[in-house]
């Protein structure tokens, strides 16, 4: 069992235990538990072969015990030390009379005791005789004092452990959510700015680019303008070049004309 629960520790120290499972590893005794396990909550220790339960540490936290198949007949009063116990197994074992069971009477938050497959139970009116010496009791074998099967008592009771501890968990997930949320929507912002940005500085390039073109245009004309009066001025420069020389030699032709006359 000693190098069982050293395997079980997984290089964790005794304090950060709130479940061990020693199922299994076979020991007469306990050993290697001791009371450094202050925060252990659930302890498995079936078929085990356990014959005495001395020596049992002190286990201020633990609430749920599973002791089935194991050869105990006596020595109850070992698991003093564990006062918040609230459900302990002793199926398949070999109690067989109700005085082994006074030392539970100590346990006031007991709710569920399991005595199945032990001789104790072949006593007359066993049931209501056990519910009597141990008031707390609600169930016993699987079933309240009305014979009713119990529903997953064993997770209502983990639910009530884990009640605080799952809504601490959820507010830091919804913590975590907004967080998350913020940070899309602050993602998102950037993306929409940055798109903006970029259809501003494309529109401003556009209407550069129109404005150059419409100079371009302007120019063009104006210089289409110019050609076509330049091209005017000379016609009419050529037109009076032909003109003034057709006209001195009419001229001469009259004034010879006139000498031979």
């Amino acid at each position: 069992m000693e190098k069982r629960v050293a395997l079980e520790l997984r290089g964790k120290s005794p304090l950060q235990i709130k479940e061990l499972n020693l199922d299994n590893c076979r020991s007469t005794t306990i050993v290697g538990l001791t009371d450094a396990y202050v925060n252990l909550e659930i302890l498995s220790l079936n078929n085990v072969g356990l014959t005495t339960l001395k020596g049992f540490p002190a286990l201020p936290k633990l609430r749920k015990l599973e002791l089935s198949d194991n050869r105990i007949s006596s020595g109850l009063n070992f698991l003093n030390g564990c006062k918040k116990l609230t459900h302990l197994n002793l199926s398949g074992n070999k109690i067989k009379d109700l005085e082994t069971l006074k030392p539970l009477d100590e346990f006031t938050n007991l709710k569920n005791l399991d005595l199945f497959n032990n001789d104790v139970t072949n006593i007359e009116d066993y049931r209501s005789k056990v519910f009597a010496l141990h008031p707390s009791l609600k169930y016993l074998d699987g079933f309240d004092k009305d014979d009713v099967e119990a529903e997953d008592s064993d997770a209502e009771e983990e639910d009530e452990v884990n009640g605080n501890n799952d809504s601490e968990e959820e507010g830091s997930f919804n913590e975590e959510e907004d967080e998350d949320e913020a940070e899309d929507i602050s993602l998102s912002a950037v993306y929409n700015a940055n798109l903006e940005e970029e259809s501003s500085e494309s529109s401003m390039f556009e209407a550069s680019d129109v404005e150059e073109e419409e100079e371009e245009d302007d120019e063009d004309a104006d210089g289409d303008g110019d050609d076509a009066e330049q091209n005017s001025k000379a016609q009419d420069g050529n037109e009076n070049a032909h003109g003034e020389p057709e006209e001195s030699t009419r001229g001469k032709k009259r004034k010879h004309d006139d000498d031979e006359n």
